[in-house]
Order: C-alpha cells, then sequence, then structure tokens
C-alpha cells in the first residue's frame, strides 16, 4: 500500500468518527437519548419530563404538524415549568373548550426555522444584546444571553432560560426551557 493511499484511509476512517461523534453529541433530555434521526414529537415522548408538553400537544392537535417537515425551533417547557403556572392554568388548558388559547400558547413556543444556539447567539449580538424572535403563535419574544445562557422574554416579561440547548432533531431543534412562555392577554 502506498503512502497515499494509506493517508485516504486514515482520512476516511477520521470523518467517520468525526461524523459520529457529531451524531452521539445530543444531549439526553428527560432521562432519554435524544436521536436527530427522530422528529420532534417522537423525541419528546421519550422524556420523562416532558409528559405535560407532550400531552398539552396533543390536546391542541398540533402532533401531526410538529412531525411535519418543519424545520421547527421548539422551546419545550418541562414539567417542572408547566407545575409553576398558577394552580388550575394546565388544567384549564387542556379542556377541549380552550383548545385554542392552548393552541396560542403552544405555538408561542414555536419558529420556523431551524435555530440552533450558535445561530441565536450571533443574532443576540448583531442585535446588540436582544434579538426579537417572532413565533408561529405570533407572539414576539426576546432573546438576550445572561451569563453564557440564552433567555427568553416573553409579551408579559416572564422569563425562560435555555437549560439544554441544541438538542437536534429531523425537523428542527428543540432547547429545554424552564418557564412557560405566555403570549400577551
Amino acid at each position: 500500500m502506498n503512502t497515499l493511499s494509506f493517508r485516504k484511509i486514515v482520512l476516511a476512517g477520521a470523518l467517520s468518527a468525526v461524523a459520529f461523534s457529531a451524531q452521539a453529541a445530543n444531549p439526553e433530555v428527560g432521562g432519554a437519548a435524544m436521536y436527530d434521526t427522530k422528529n420532534i414529537v417522537e423525541n419528546a415522548m421519550n422524556s420523562k419530563d416532558h409528559t405535560t408538553l407532550v400531552a398539552a400537544v396533543k390536546a391542541a392537535g398540533l402532533v401531526e404538524t410538529l412531525q411535519g417537515a418543519g424545520p421547527f425551533t421548539v422551546f419545550a417547557p418541562t414539567n417542572e415549568a408547566f407545575a409553576a403556572l398558577p394552580a388550575g392554568t394546565v388544567d384549564t388548558l387542556l379542556k377541549p373548550e380552550n383548545k385554542a388559547q392552548l393552541t396560542k400558547v403552544l405555538t408561542c413556543h414555536v419558529v420556523s426555522a431551524n435555530a440552533l444556539s450558535g445561530a441565536i447567539e450571533k443574532m443576540i449580538k448583531d442585535d446588540k444584546g436582544v434579538h426579537d424572535v417572532k413565533t408561529v403563535g405570533g407572539c414576539v419574544l426576546k432573546a438576550k444571553e445572561d451569563m453564557g445562557k440564552i433567555t427568553l422574554t416573553d409579551e408579559n416579561g416572564g422569563v425562560a432560560t435555555v437549560t439544554i440547548a441544541d438538542v437536534k432533531q429531523s425537523n428542527g431543534v428543540i432547547h429545554v426551557i424552564d418557564k412557560v412562555l405566555l403570549p400577551k392577554q
């Protein structure tokens, strides 16, 4: 084997290792592996920290949409974030007669783009510290960076912090957040 052939084989092996490590880099969420070959709904259903979000997506009739081609960026509140809402809020939103309101709340967590944290950080920097994020639900969130973490401020002044960023999906990306973002009332 000549030196050139050997180098090609070594390079091909190195590229395969890099591709494998990039796939393996997706963080776990809610104790479950997240696969970039699965869509947003498939991965969220495996996270024990997102059972309330999954129930809400089902109640709002958004499963098919979030399984679609996208791309979508979803700021995914944890069960703890939903539990921090005033008592009875989640139960009220899950009632069939409140489907439109629930849909509005959920779609204020969705952006029609594949926005990884690096891109969001660049937009924040380019916009001198605050970037307006327009959601599918018509909300405008204010993205900022605070002590190395991305924060999102909703239209009521509520602030959510991205706790797990860049969970790649086949149809976009999920960023786990610690608060539920609410539309202006």
